[in-house]
């Protein structure tokens, strides 16, 4: 449920931003639901809004949509137009505005980050439960270098040497999460396909399988593998994700991507079909416990 202001637990604390629950994705996210709640309480439309604060309809609409920073003059104007007089939840939701606007670490590589994937680097990092599919490769935050690498060189024949060496420090930066303290759960599914497609040739998939074998035996990750013998399922069409988060701030938001670009999803009708279609497909997998065994045989075969 969306909440019309602050939370209590965080008007509560003697540091707002000492409890933030992500980075600045996820703050702006938190906030643009924040202040939408309280433009519906107050019954104004997006227009008067805007009128309210001398902008345009647009710039609400951003705000409430997390595109873009979050200017404290902007967001007090529109605190005051809401009705919200409060000083110390004024200044809860300034200072809220204030860590949300700052760059993100993935800001230095913003000459290979798509500007349509920098949402989900926020999301994977701030997420508490990520749970994924993925019929194609293996997925980037359990790729080694020279998978990246013989990835990047086919996705990118034209790019550079220092590009492709920028590709995979990113990708290389963005695993780190996964094995900090507190690092958050991460589920993946794979089609049978993912490991028997030869990227960048035996020897590099030998290391990719290993690194998988690494990788299936933390406490914070479960892989399963979808065989072929199970068939069609509900997912064939592409990738995606699910992303989940500690409390109750934010909905699970599912990602996915194409050639050229991503779609992020967040209501409720649409996230729970894709929840449901990865619980199918788990059901089909093979048990996580037999992970390693499986990809140990095909790491033989290799």
């Amino acid at each position: 449920m969306v909440r019309g202001t602050l939370s209590q637990e965080w008007l509560q604390e003697a540091d707002v931003t000492d409890t933030r629950p992500g980075g600045p994705t996820v703050l702006r996210m938190i906030l643009g639901r924040q202040l939408q709640a309280l433009r519906e309480k107050a019954g104004m439309s997006y227009e008067q809004a805007a009128e309210a604060i001398y902008s345009s309809e647009w710039t609400v609409r951003r705000m409430e949509r997390a595109e873009g920073g979050l200017k404290p003059l902007t967001v007090k104007s529109l605190l005051m137009a809401y009705g919200v007089t409060d000083v110390r939840e004024i200044d809860a939701f300034l200072a809220l505005s204030r860590d949300a606007s700052k760059p993100s670490w993935w800001h230095s590589y913003d000459d290979v980050l798509p500007s349509w994937f920098r949402i989900a680097v926020g999301l994977e990092e701030s997420a508490s439960l990520i749970r994924a599919y993925e019929p194609q490769v293996v997925p980037g935050l359990l790729q080694t270098p020279d998978y990246i690498r013989a990835i990047s060189t086919a996705s990118f024949p034209g790019a550079t040497e220092e590009e492709t060496q920028r590709r995979v420090a990113l990708r290389l930066a963005r695993q780190e999460f996964l094995t900090r303290p507190g690092a958050p759960d991460y589920w993946v599914v794979l089609e049978e396909t993912v490991l028997r497609r030869p990227v960048g040739g035996p020897k590099v998939m030998r290391a990719q399988l290993a690194h998988l074998i690494e990788a299936a035996g933390r406490p914070n990750v479960t892989i399963q593998v979808i065989p072929f013998a199970a068939g069609w399922h509900p997912a064939l069409y592409g990738m995606f994700n699910i992303f989940r988060f500690p409390g109750n701030e934010l909905p699970d938001v599912v990602y996915s991507e194409n050639l050229t670009s991503a779609y992020y999803l967040n209501k409720p009708e649409d996230t729970t079909r894709y929840t449901e279609a990865l619980d199918h497909m788990c059901a089909q997998a093979t048990p996580p416990d037999q992970t390693i065994t499986i990809l140990r045989d095909i790491m033989k075969e290799t």
